[in-house]
């Protein structure tokens, strides 16, 4: 096998939540040129339905699932979905999620609730679901939660229920690589980006004051570029990171450097 067929996901069956919009369907598509079949779950049923024509159009199987990841049944409904249709599951990206910028003293406190639901909770009911089906097909796995350099590191931008959520991302992967890693064979593993241009964080970037917050905190002195995360991603995913397990990977024109 040379270097770069070890980044090849062929004959291997991926679930992406938040599969709908932004970085989601970025990572559907990015997965499925690598040779994956997918399985795409997200809210906005219209907009799923678009990146499984996206996805289609690359060659690979796909089966899309309306799914509120707050939702455990859901989150088990997507998983047994996957097992169905396609045979098995191998990848798991956990990137459904929401955010928004409000003073802390201002946060309503169903708000803060549903944020973390939705980017914590909701991650961790897909990775129970995704591990207790690779334990039962007795295979591993790999689970790719995205998290963010705003549960690493600090802002001025102040999004306290989102970057909590992003931090227990990060503490849930080191306890699932520990648990999993080992005999299960199921690796975990988190990305961290910063600032991309993508839907969440667009009305952000958008404007003058955002913009130049972010490009201040970030020492190559721009936002990143979407298909920069493929690489990383493709890392964690694929036998190319067969010994990495448990780590968190900054992806942030060294955001998390202060």
């Amino acid at each position: 096998m040379s270097v770069l067929d070890q980044f090849r996901l062929d004959g291997r069956v991926a679930i992406v939540t938040g599969a709908s919009s932004g970085l989601g369907v970025a990572f559907a598509e990015v997965l499925a040129d690598a040779g994956a079949d997918l399985v795409l779950g997200a809210r906005r049923v219209d907009r799923l339905d678009e990146t499984r024509q996206k996805v289609e159009a690359l060659g690979g199987r796909c089966v899309a699932v309306a799914t509120d990841v707050s939702d455990a049944a859901q989150c088990k409904r997507l998983v047994d979905t996957a097992v169905s249709e396609l045979g098995r599951v191998d990848i798991l990206v956990n990137n459904a999620g929401v955010g928004y910028a409000t003073p802390a003293h201002k946060e309503d406190p169903g708000n803060f609730n549903d944020i973390l639901q939705i980017n914590l909770v909701g991650a961790w009911f897909m990775a129970q679901a995704f591990g207790q089906a690779c334990i039962d097909a007795g295979h591993g796995g790999s689970i790719v939660n995205v998290s963010s350099v705003l549960g690493i590191s600090g802002s001025e931008i102040p999004q306290v229920a989102y970057s909590a959520s992003k931090a227990g991302m990060l503490g849930m992967t080191r306890d699932l690589a520990m648990q999993w890693g080992g005999r299960r064979g199921i690796r975990v593993n988190a990305l961290a980006p910063s600032f991309f241009d993508s839907e969440l964080t667009g009305p952000l970037l958008a404007t003058e004051v955002g913009r130049e917050k972010v490009l201040a905190r970030t020492p190559m002195g721009r936002v990143g570029e979407v298909s920069e995360l493929a690489g990383p991603l493709l890392l964690l995913a694929s036998d190319a990171g067969s010994y990495i397990n448990g780590i968190t990977l900054a992806v942030d024109g060294g955001w998390s450097l202060h």
